[in-house]
């Protein structure tokens, strides 16, 4: 079973993407267990603080050390770590192969970042990977740790009712998935491929791949590099 520990200052903000479908699924079959932590139970001043001015100077604020030291030093007392992840723009950008890889972990912590960033010191002592969603910012990682979680869950064994159709998604075989269609299989004159009402399984399978070619050429040339 994979566990995500999430470390965060807006606990509530994760509330809703984890208590819903796939998600919520997986968690009531055991399959994974998703544990969200409030920064702010780790601060050692009494204004429940976790942000302070930058050194040098400059705008905005800073996330502070010692909340997120006690925080991963509590959680990796009581548990080994295969992967310690901070959310940020400037990290490696998430990919499905990564996801294919964190899916077989047993214990993911998430720190979710927020302000300017947290203090340079937690991500030289303790993360062992920086990953980014894509190239702009957010207002904090709460959002990519979802979407992290969500990309790996799904690929768990005994997640998805249909375990085959994680496999044949976008990226899966680096290219875009083909196009798919359900009934009606004429609707005002727009009509379903032929080729998938055939039942011939080989000839669909072809038609599929050659799609999926040829959308991934138009849409994202790099992926065939």
């Amino acid at each position: 079973m994979l566990r995500f520990d999430i470390i965060t200052v807006l606990p509530g903000l994760l509330e809703s993407p984890f208590a819903h479908s796939i998600l919520h699924r997986a968690q009531k079959k055991g399959l994974t267990e998703i544990y969200v932590h409030n920064l702010r139970d780790y601060s050692t001043n009494k204004h429940k603080s976790i942000d302070d001015y930058p050194y040098g100077g400059g705008s905005g604020m800073v996330m502070m050390l010692e909340p997120f030291a006690l925080c991963i030093e509590k959680l990796k007392a009581e548990r080994n770590y295969d992967e310690v992840i901070f959310m940020t723009p400037d990290g490696v950008t998430l990919n499905q192969q990564t996801a294919n890889k964190i899916s077989g972990a047993a214990n993911i912590m998430i720190l979710c970042g927020h302000y300017k960033g947290i203090d340079q010191r937690i991500r030289d002592l303790y993360v062992t990977s920086e990953m980014s969603i894509g190239d702009y910012v957010l207002s904090g990682g709460e959002l990519p740790a979802a979407i992290l979680v969500d990309a790996v869950v799904r690929l768990i064994p005994g997640v998805l009712s249909d375990e085959t159709s994680a496999l044949s998604d976008s990226f899966q075989g680096e290219l875009l998935d083909a196009p798919v269609y359900t009934r009606p299989a004429d609707w005002n004159g727009h009509t379903v491929p032929d080729i998938l009402l055939s039942g011939n399984t080989p000839e669909i399978e072809k038609w599929r791949f050659e799609q999926a070619m040829e959308r991934t050429k138009t849409r994202r040339p790099d992926l065939l590099e």
